[in-house]
């Protein structure tokens, strides 16, 4: 059954990321870095992940140009930081996002992959998992450092935790998940250099 999936791969072998792909029966990594390269992990450079993948009998796509966290357009900053609700609208992520529907409609199962080991803190889940669970009722699992999954769902839930932004008498728990997103967003979201 084809499903998505997250995985980052910082200080994770590449030996220990292509075995996790392949416990999920992963066929597809989509790379959304919007730069596909390492400074640390050379087995991540676009060229070389590509030939491991090869190796292992898993395809490579680059969705970093529709996916990634940086954007060439101006309006999707404000403060010169980018507006994850902003890009989300644009038509490349729109775009992203219907490749991504297409190769699960063909049967793939897809691995979004990205550096961060913790997808709280990752355009994966911030940016993409986010819509893709609030726009199309797919609920993202991601792989963590350990190989073991967490649900975009729970992952939600759990920015509410690190964020102090919870439930009660006044607001309700999907008010609080739409705000504890907005604040992880605004601490984790690409700024541009001065």
């Amino acid at each position: 059954m084809p499903a998505l999936f997250s995985i980052g791969y910082a200080t994770k072998a590449i030996e220990t990321f292509i075995a996790h792909l392949h416990s999920y029966g992963i066929d597809v990594v989509a790379d959304v870095r919007s730069v596909p390269y390492s400074k640390a992990f050379h087995d991540y450079h676009r060229k070389n992940l590509i030939e491991h993948l090869r190796k292992a009998g898993i395809r490579y796509v680059y969705l970093g140009e529709e996916l990634g966290p940086r954007s060439p357009c101006d309006a999707h900053y404000e403060n010169g930081q980018v507006q994850f609700d902003r890009l989300q609208r644009s038509s490349p992520f729109l775009r992203g996002v219907e490749r991504l529907l297409d190769g699960l409609d063909k049967g793939f199962s897809i691995a979004l992959t990205c550096a961060e080991k913790d997808p709280a803190v990752c355009h994966r889940s911030l940016l993409i998992a986010h819509f893709l669970k609030r726009e199309h009722g797919l609920d993202i699992a991601h792989i963590n450092h350990d190989g073991e999954l967490e649900s975009e769902s729970a992952l939600a839930r759990r920015l509410m935790d690190e964020t102090g932004i919870v439930p009660d008498m006044l607001t309700g728990e999907e008010e609080c998940l739409e705000n504890a997103w907005r604040e992880q967003s605004r601490r984790c979201a690409y700024k541009k250099l001065d």
